[in-house]
């Protein structure tokens, strides 16, 4: 892959690694790998010969954050070059910790200012968010033609509430945030997702893959844990080093900055996986790192080679589950089970992106199914959750609270997964699944996409139409 734009990288001062990739290369890896299907199980004019590529024309993303010395405030920089594949007169950035949840708890971003060559000034949406909004958006000067770029810098503030299961917050040791910078709300071929926000926790974003370069100048007595392949940290000046890192297919960025003690190992299949754990944690940092390699390894076997070059785990305070983000986890619980399921994300939303508004159980039902799969004795999925009335395939705001929305998209969900796995036979639904990653790569599926993939496995598609995952309205045209 080439690097594109070096400006805007090297503004960032990151180190631009050898090749300039640090997705997984698995062109080579799917004829050697457990990543092709077996012949005949599915029809070849269906499922791609190899894993798709990433946008060349995606979006280039640059974050400059400052921890400050108090550690419950970051200020920032992003700067964003655009290709856009439809026209468009203004840009939409996410602002995902003014959430009603988030804010809740003490979260707030601000964009300072803004400025580029096309940009004629900003302002705020609110979308049901807490004040001063959920979306701030960019507008420009003229039209901008698909196949024209520009390039935008968003001045931001980000205050770090109280310690919660959430993206956002920093407690007396620890400090992290993600989702925690403007998000570009791109979803290409469709266009700028102005999606509410909602009451009930989860996700309710869309962005595409970005070719993310991180810096981060934090207190010197610090440790930072970053999306993407870490170098190593500047010498300290003033009391404060600066960690810098590069993921080119992030569709987000998780930052954790406090006291971790870090542990490396590599994988088989050559993903290298850092660990951070805080001193008196109860899972040490080389079994955390077992964990992860092991739950790696158990998912390439049947989702084929893992997304990434590396996967980087912060272990944060005990707040009760874990969040996912490209090539990074807050794992907030010292559980396997949990880190099971925040790995197979990196498949399921990491590389094959989805609106998670629109469509949550693209990420959740599956991540979950894969979790189950993993540990097939562990009854992750209550088989008795597929009877469950509702639609496991609803929009964030149809799920009226945060036990109807977890029971139908997660339980019921994977347990639909599940029965749709037995009703094709196992082989065949894997290598099915396995095309449609391949097919879906770095892109924003959709349930069409998933319903294509399946055509040719009847009995799976009926039990998702039964269980209203799928519908006659995703049927391809």
């Amino acid at each position: 892959m080439n690097c594109r734009r070096p400006a805007v990288l090297a503004a960032a001062g990151v180190l631009v690694l050898s090749g300039c990739t640090s997705f997984a290369d698995t062109v080579t890896a799917q004829s050697t790998a457990t990543a092709g299907p077996s012949p005949g199980t599915v029809r070849e004019s269906s499922c791609p010969a190899e894993r798709a590529r990433p946008d060349p024309d995606r979006p280039e993303v640059s974050l400059d954050y400052r921890l400050a010395d108090d550690r419950r405030s970051v200020t920032g920089t992003e700067t964003v070059a655009f290709t856009p594949d439809l026209d468009v007169r203004e840009m939409v950035f996410r602002l995902v910790p003014n959430g009603p949840d988030p804010a809740s708890a003490g979260n707030r971003l601000v964009v300072d200012d803004v400025r580029g060559d096309d940009v004629a000034g900003g302002r705020y949406e609110g979308e049901g968010a807490a004040d001063p909004g959920g979306l701030y958006v960019v507008e420009l000067d003229d039209e901008l033609a698909a196949g024209e770029s520009t390039d935008v810098e968003l001045d931001f503030s980000l205050t770090l509430g109280s310690g919660d299961f959430d993206r956002v917050g920093a407690d007396d040791r620890v400090s992290w945030w993600a989702s925690a910078a403007p998000l570009l709300a791109w979803e290409p071929g469709v266009g700028w997702a102005r999606d509410p926000f909602v009451a009930v926790p989860g996700e309710t974003a869309v962005s595409p893959a970005a070719d993310t370069a991180v810096t981060v100048s934090a207190p010197a007595d610090l440790t930072v844990l970053v999306t993407g392949a870490r170098a190593e940290p500047s010498a300290p000046r003033d009391g404060r080093r600066t960690w810098t890192a590069r993921e080119p297919v992030a569709r987000d960025v998780a930052v954790a900055a406090g006291p971790f003690a870090t542990t490396d190992v590599t994988t088989p299949g050559g993903t290298r996986v850092t660990t951070g754990v805080l001193p008196g944690e109860e899972v040490p940092g080389d079994e955390l790192s077992a964990w992860t390699a092991t739950a790696i390894a158990d998912l390439e076997s049947f989702l084929g080679p893992f997304p990434y070059r590396t996967l980087t785990v912060a272990l944060l305070p005990d707040y009760g589950g874990g969040i996912e983000y490209p090539s990074m986890i807050f794992e907030a619980s010292p559980s396997r089970a949990v880190l099971v399921h925040e790995v197979a994300h990196m498949w399921f939303y990491g590389m094959v992106g989805n609106s998670q508004f629109r469509d949550p159980w693209l990420d959740e039902a599956f991540a979950s199914w894969a979790e189950a799969v993993v540990d097939r004795g562990a009854a992750v999925v209550p088989e008795a959750a597929l009877t469950l009335p509702g639609p496991v395939g609803a929009a964030m705001d149809q799920y009226e609270d945060w036990r109807s929305y977890t029971r139908l998209v997660y339980d019921k969900g994977a347990a639909a997964l599940l029965a749709a796995q037995q009703a094709a036979g196992p082989d065949a639904f894997d290598a099915t699944i396995r095309c449609y990653l391949n097919a879906t790569a770095w892109s924003i599926a959709t349930p069409t996409d998933l319903y294509r993939a399946l055509t040719d496995e009847p009995e799976a598609l009926d039990v998702l139409v039964d269980a209203q995952a799928l519908g006659k309205d995703d049927a391809p045209r």
